[in-house]
Parts: C-alpha cells; structure tokens; sequence
C-alpha cells in the first residue's frame, strides 16, 4: 500500500475502503473468537505447534503411552483364568465351561443390589426375564435379513414399530424398521436425512445442529457420513437454546436433532419449539427418545408433567426408542420411526449388480439376530400398558425422593428438572467427582461421572427403591468426607477430569482415549 501514488491514497472512496476492510477483518476476528472459543483456538494453536516442534508429538506420545498404561492397571485386575490365544485342540467339558463364565461373570457389576446406575436395565421380575430369555433362545437361529425365510421374525418386527407408533401418537403413515439399537438408530437417522437433502435439495455439505448434551452416538455418525456437527448451548435449565438452535440454520442444514429427554441432566428439550422451526424451514427434525421412550408416555400417564416429544407435535419428521432400556427387552433392540415412507426409504440399501443376487437391506446390519426381534416383541406384549404405567409409578416415585433428599444435602443440587427417571445432580462448594469416588470405594455405589459441569448421573431402576434412603445417607456421609479432606481432589476420578478440563486440545484427551482402548482390547 505504501508505493501507492498519493493521489489514490488521498481520495476519500481509498479511505473509506481501507477503514473497511480493517472493521470487516475485526468483526470476522471477533465472531470467529465467540464461535469457537478461546479455549478451542488455544487448543488448535497447541496442537499445530506439537505438530511443528521435532520430537514434541514423540514426548507426548510417550507420556501418554505411560498414563494409559497405568489407568489399565488401576482399572483391570489380572484374570485369574487361564487366558486362551488360540481354539483348544479338544473341546474343553460343558459344565468346566459353564462353570468358568459363572466365575468370570461374578467380576461384573451386579444390578440387582441397586448399586448400580447405568448399562443395565434390570427386569422388575425374575419371570420377566424368564421369558425374554425364552424368547431369545427360540430364535437363536433366526436371521432377520431375510423376511421370507422367516416370516415370524416380519411380523414381530412390523407388530412392534406398530405398537410403538401407536405409544407415540403416530398415525397409519407413521412407519420404521428395529435396529440393533440407539447407536445403529441415530446412526440411520443421520444417513437418511443426509441421502434426502442430497437427492431432493442437491446438498453436498450437510449440516446438522445438535444441543451439546445430545448422545455421542450422533457425533459418530457425523465423522461416519460425512456431516458438519453445529452445535449449539443448553439454558440453565439444561434444556436446549431454542433462539441458538434458530440462529445456527443456514443453507447447508439438512436436520436438527433434540432429546426426549437428554441423557446427561434427564431433561426433555423444548420439542413444540424446536419443531416450529423446522418445519418453517422445511427441515427434518428427529427426536432422540432412545432412554426415554419406553418411559415418558407413562410418567405422563400418571400425572407427571410431560412437555409433548412425539408425534403430536407437527414438526417431528422421526423418532428413536430403545426396547433393551425401559422397554425391558434383551439387548440389543430399538426401533426408528419416521413420519413416512416417503422419508424412510432413504434409509434402505439396495445393489443390483452383485454376482449373489439381487441385494436390500433395510438397516445397518445384514444378519439381524432373530433372538433380539423376537424378545422385544415378547417383552412388550407381556409387560402391557398397565404393566409399563405400574412400573413407572414405582421408579418415579424413587425419582422424585432422590431429588428432594438430595436438595437437601448441604452444597448438592439437582441440575434442571429432570422429566423421568434419570437425576443429575452436582455441588457447590466440594468436589463432585471426589465424591463419587468416596462413594465407591467406601459404600460401593457406582454413581456415573460426567463433565461440562462436572455431576454425576443416575439412570434409576426398579431395584433403587429398596435402598434409596442408604443411598442418601452414604451421600451424606461421602460429601461430608470430601469436605473435611480437600486432598481427595487430587486422586481418583477425581483428578483425572480436572487434568482433562485444564487441557486445552482435544487432540490430546482423544489420544489418551484412543491408546486406552488399544490397550484394554489388547489381542
């Protein structure tokens, strides 16, 4: 600029545009800072400079390699059994056999002391397990890739995506398939609005928006396939921003996604709002009921106030539910609904060119274990309405005392207000995830960490009832002895997510995550 002549310097249209281009480049600095964060560009900048730096991703490697390697040994005690690295050249005694898993299985969490908060859904009776486990082992054989061949499997199939339609106020257009579950659900979802927005809008870089708190399984089906995830804040309700999910839509969205509830906080997102909005913009708008599905319509049939999530409201385009959560089902089985078929085939696969024949599959899997289908539709056809409501009651009513108890523990508050039956809850002025290490290794309670903030999640079950009163009592006692000993935010679970939330890259945490895998499946 400076061998300009001076006569075009001068000119007043020269300054004007110099000056412009200095605001234009100020206000994208600014926006770019707000929408990424400090914290993140700070991150990319340490990242790019390990990258730079000779030998510096070697160091981190390294001390990485030595983190891993010890949180393994902290987690995972030395098998007792002898372990196998090829097939026994003769076949090792049934009973020997049998009796070996039953010793290996004892290792396991055990939900039925109630000590347990996540993984497992335990049946609110032995017989009802029974059956399932009946119902599984009856079509152990079975393979759902092929309706013709097994009939039964397709009228177990299509009996349970018309119930469950039904339980979610859809009507006769309203269809789906059954899933492998919530993860093979969302991942489907994802897929179809992609493949939709391509053919019917010619979108070739799709977006998406998300609220923060939405399952990761989403975020997986973004690197997957190829989406932008946009994600957007929650209130401090917990619930997401409706006014952020509105200002995040841009040409390239092809779908919002919202949870009923969340499974962090146990909050249902604002789904009457959120589904204004997409369908003033023409957008697909999935609702993510995988914990909550087989739960919400009979909290909702009890009294409990229930803000509306299904199909009643205009906007949802489909739905996700998992039968092996509050449906009582084996695991794995969920079902995906959409609002019609119109939007539904974007889900199946088909190929016509294969040498072994003309090829269609409705989902993700091809063999689709016959066992899984069929216990899902025994499940819900022995459970009943009246069966689900009466369970809910009895869960719900564990619920609401775990809230008001805790509120009542000096320094602890429950986060938002949660719908159903799962509970967050955090602390003000003591570490929370000291806690819960107190909590485990003194009383046994397996309470589930969780950040961003920092709070600790129960998914409640049946078997809670019995102990909910020692459960408050331990908190009591374990918040009172995180209080008197600040040393415990040092160790522990503890000191592990106040390690990861002081580092800036991403980069970093992921790769300790990825060598810990590696090293817990180390075959």
């Amino acid at each position: 600029m400076e061998k300009l002549p001076a006569l075009i310097k001068d000119q007043p249209w020269y300054v004007l545009a110099e000056h412009g281009v200095v605001v234009l480049a100020a206000w994208w600095a600014i926006s770019y800072v707000k929408k990424t964060g400090v914290k993140k560009i700070v991150g990319n900048v340490l990242s790019g400079a390990l990258k730079a730096v000779p030998g510096a991703q070697g160091l981190v490697a390294k001390e990485i390699e030595q983190e891993v390697d010890k949180a393994v040994r902290d987690m995972f005690k030395p098998d007792a059994e002898v372990s196998l690295t090829e097939i026994p050249v003769h076949g090792i005694d049934k009973q020997e056999l049998l009796a070996m898993m039953r010793r290996l299985k004892l290792g396991d969490v055990q939900p039925a002391n109630g000590k347990v908060f996540a993984y497992v859904y335990t049946p609110p009776e032995h017989e009802h397990q029974e059956l399932v486990e009946k119902a599984f082992t009856m079509f152990i054989e079975s393979n759902g890739l092929s309706p013709i061949a097994f009939p039964s499997l397709r009228r177990f199939e299509n009996e349970v995506v018309a119930m469950s339609r039904k339980m979610f106020n859809g009507d006769g257009g309203v269809c789906g398939t059954m899933t492998s579950g919530g993860t093979e659900s969302l991942l489907l979802a994802v897929k179809t609005y992609r493949d939709r927005a391509r053919d019917l809008f010619g979108i070739t870089e799709p977006e998406m928006i998300l609220p923060v708190s939405v399952h990761v399984a989403v975020e997986k089906a973004a690197k997957y396939f190829g989406v932008k995830s946009v994600y957007v804040p929650l209130g401090p309700d917990m619930r997401v921003d409706v006014d952020a999910v509105r200002r995040a839509i841009t040409r390239n969205t092809v779908l919002i996604i919202a949870s009923a509830p969340q499974y962090p906080h146990g909050v249902v997102d604002p789904i009457e709002e959120i589904g204004a909005i997409a369908q003033q913009h023409k957008l697909g708008f999935h609702v993510d009921a995988c914990i909550g599905g087989f739960m919400l319509p009979w909290v909702e049939r009890l009294g409990y106030p229930v803000p509306k999530f299904d199909f009643r409201v205009p906007g949802v385009t489909s739905m996700s539910a998992d039968m092996h959560k509050y449906g009582f089902a084996a695991k794995g089985a969920s079902v995906l609904l959409y609002r019609n078929k119109d939007i539904r085939k974007y889900q199946f696969f088909t190929y016509s060119e294969w040498p072994g024949g003309l090829f269609v599959s409705p989902t993700m899997l091809g063999t689709r274990p016959g066992g899984c289908i069929a216990a899902a539709w025994a499940a819900m056809c022995a459970m009943g309405q009246n069966g689900y409501t009466s369970l809910a009651q009895g869960v719900m009513e564990t619920s609401v005392y775990l809230q008001n108890e805790i509120a009542k523990i000096p320094g602890l508050y429950v986060l938002g207000k949660p719908h159903m039956t799962i509970v967050a809850f955090a602390a003000r002025d003591i570490n929370i995830l000291a806690v819960a290490d107190v909590m485990e290794e003194k009383f046994g309670w397996r309470l589930e960490r969780q950040q961003k903030p920092a709070c600790l999640h129960m998914s409640l079950m049946p078997p809670h009832a019995a102990v909910k009163e020692q459960l408050i009592a331990d908190l009591k006692v374990s918040a009172e002895i995180v209080r008197q000993n600040p040393q415990l935010n040092k160790a522990g679970s503890a000191a592990m997510y106040g390690m990861v939330a002081n580092i800036p890259a991403p980069e970093l945490i992921e790769g300790f995550l990825t060598s810990f895998v590696g090293k817990v499946y180390s075959s």
